[in-house]
């Protein structure tokens, strides 16, 4: 089954780096439409160009692009952390004091995904000026981003408990 299984895990990855070369090029489309076909239009007295949908692909983008990264920094451990008090700590009250920290993690992902619903509740009836989508699909970043963070919480409590991965372990240990 955990075979079967085993691409789950890769779909966040994914869908970041589908997101991150979605942002580049956005990025590299706007300039190249402000500053080239802009100067274009206005030198040989052509239409101009309309690209206000840029500036929302890269903010729809940034969006999901950061609640799931955030999840995914979640799930590595590598979210900034002060742990030299910590890692001095005897190993059951350095596994306390992380099991709490995940039991926060969890609650705040709770938050936002709860929050994040009720948001994309309320902007349902919305649409973007530009791509004219339904502002729902924006605030479900949170959802999905709440959602992760919880998920990704709640292992990173098991790796806690069972000693493995970059929670179960001091941050000085080399293996």
């Amino acid at each position: 089954m955990r075979g079967r299984l085993s691409w789950v895990g890769a779909v966040p990855h994914v869908v970041i780096t589908v997101l991150m070369i979605v942002v580049i090029v956005d990025m590299l489309v706007g300039v190249f439409l402000r500053y080239v076909m802009t100067w274009i239009s206005a030198t040989f007295d052509l239409p101009t160009v309309r690209f206000f949908w840029v500036e929302e692909v890269g903010e729809w983008s940034l969006a999901w692009l950061t609640f799931i990264g955030a999840a995914l920094g979640i799930r590595r451990g590598t979210h900034f952390a002060v742990n030299i008090v910590i890692d001095r700590f005897p190993a059951t009250l350095r596994k306390t004091v992380l099991a709490g920290q995940c039991l926060l993690i969890v609650a705040f992902g709770t938050l936002v995904a709860v929050f994040g619903w009720q948001v994309a509740e309320l902007n349902s009836q919305s649409f973007s000026p530009a791509l004219v989508m339904n502002l729902r699909w924006l605030y479900l970043a949170s959802v999905a981003g709440g959602v992760l963070i919880v998920v990704y919480g709640l292992i990173s409590l098991s790796d806690v408990f069972a000693g493995r991965g970059p929670w179960g372990q001091p941050r000085g240990d080399s293996g």
